[in-house]
């Protein structure tokens, strides 16, 4: 897991406050084993938006291996 951007870095940190809560935003990447539809097992670089007491939120599939 790694910190892509933090707060103000982020350009839609505005929209998360707005829908989920005034929070330090974090947008966060790492590495997964997903499950596709199709029921395809893989491993993929995720990335998604995170805040304390909100928790994961948007968890995007950027990259599959």
């Amino acid at each position: 897991m790694e910190a892509i951007a933090i707060n103000n870095s982020i350009r839609e940190v505005a929209r998360l406050r707005k829908f989920y809560g005034a929070r330090r935003w974090k947008k966060l990447k790492g590495i997964a084993t997903i499950r596709l539809g199709d029921g395809t097992i893989c491993e993929a670089e995720l990335h998604w938006y995170e805040a304390h007491g909100i928790g994961k939120k948007e968890i995007k599939i950027k990259c599959i291996f």
